[in-house]
């Protein structure tokens, strides 16, 4: 065999090797590359400076006692937002994005993940879909909130949560802010040189269950920019969603900024009060 061949057969040998070294990593550690939570404890209520908001304990089936942060609504008429937060982080993270709602009288449930602040537990996909099915108990069966007083909002990977509540629970609304298709689809577009769709073992296969949700208004609020979901998941998104359903695209927004776009909450908003969360932006005296 020619020198140049022998050398080119060997430089290929390692290059795949490396590759097969990559892949192998990349598939023992994808959930540390999925779930970034801040493990710290969630401060206490008063660090916030909103007098209603208050901790719960979630308790899942499998004999979790979840912390999350919960404001109670502030009229008889509002509704409430079960909100579930993106991958990194944790819910104390998300007070401002709730506050935004509970200034007008709206209930928030900030709901919280095992292994996220001090919760017990690793993330994983069906144990997050357990969790979230506390903090609608919590709601439904703890408060009993009716379901037309309830809706249900998802932020980035939350998006995955609360489309699966959807096929399970009733409610008022749902609503998407910066949704996938499916987890396989964004890791295929971030690593294209690794076979994710085969590898991934937590797919949250939003586009496969949105068709299938409980009888609900649908609403997806996306960025133009979005490095990390590409705007187009939540177009694919909204194409097989059923209606009635509505998507609000935000110019010039990425990721993790769309509240510094006014659209975003007016859109929100105006869609909820649709819907009957907000009545008439009234708040209790």
């Amino acid at each position: 065999m020619p020198p140049l061949m022998k050398i080119a057969l060997s430089t290929a040998a390692c290059l795949f090797l490396a590759w097969l070294m990559l892949v192998a990593c990349m598939f023992v550690f994808q959930r540390k590359l999925m779930y970034l939570p801040d493990t710290t404890p969630l401060l206490p209520t008063r660090v916030y400076g909103i007098d209603t908001l208050e901790k719960v304990s979630l308790t899942t089936k499998d004999g979790l006692s979840l912390e999350a942060f919960y404001m109670p609504a502030q009229t008889e008429e509002a509704g409430t937002i079960v909100l579930f937060h993106g991958n990194a982080g944790n819910a104390g993270h998300r007070i401002a994005k709730g506050a935004v709602y509970h200034l007008f009288g709206v209930g928030v449930l900030l709901a919280e993940y095992r292994g996220y602040g001090d919760n017990s537990g690793t993330p994983t996909e069906q144990g997050l879909y357990t969790d979230g099915r506390a903090a609608m108990d919590f709601l439904t069966k703890k408060l009993n909130l009716p379901p037309e007083k309830i809706a249900i909002y998802g932020e980035s990977l939350g998006s995955g949560i609360a489309v699966q509540m959807a096929t399970e629970y009733d409610a008022a609304a749902l609503v998407l802010e910066t949704p996938f298709s499916s987890t396989a689809a964004v890791a295929s577009a971030i690593y294209p040189f690794i076979p994710a769709k085969l590898l991934l073992k937590d797919r949250y296969d939003n586009i496969a269950k949105i068709s299938h949700i409980k009888p609900m208004p649908v609403l997806i609020v996306h960025g133009t920019e979005d490095g990390v979901v590409p705007f187009t998941e939540g177009q694919k998104l909204f194409e097989a969603a059923v209606k009635p359903k509505k998507i609000v695209t935000i110019e010039g927004g990425n990721h993790n900024n769309l509240y510094d776009f006014p659209a975003t909450g007016i859109e929100i908003g105006g869609f909820l009060g649709q819907q009957g969360i907000f009545q008439l932006f009234k708040k209790k005296n």
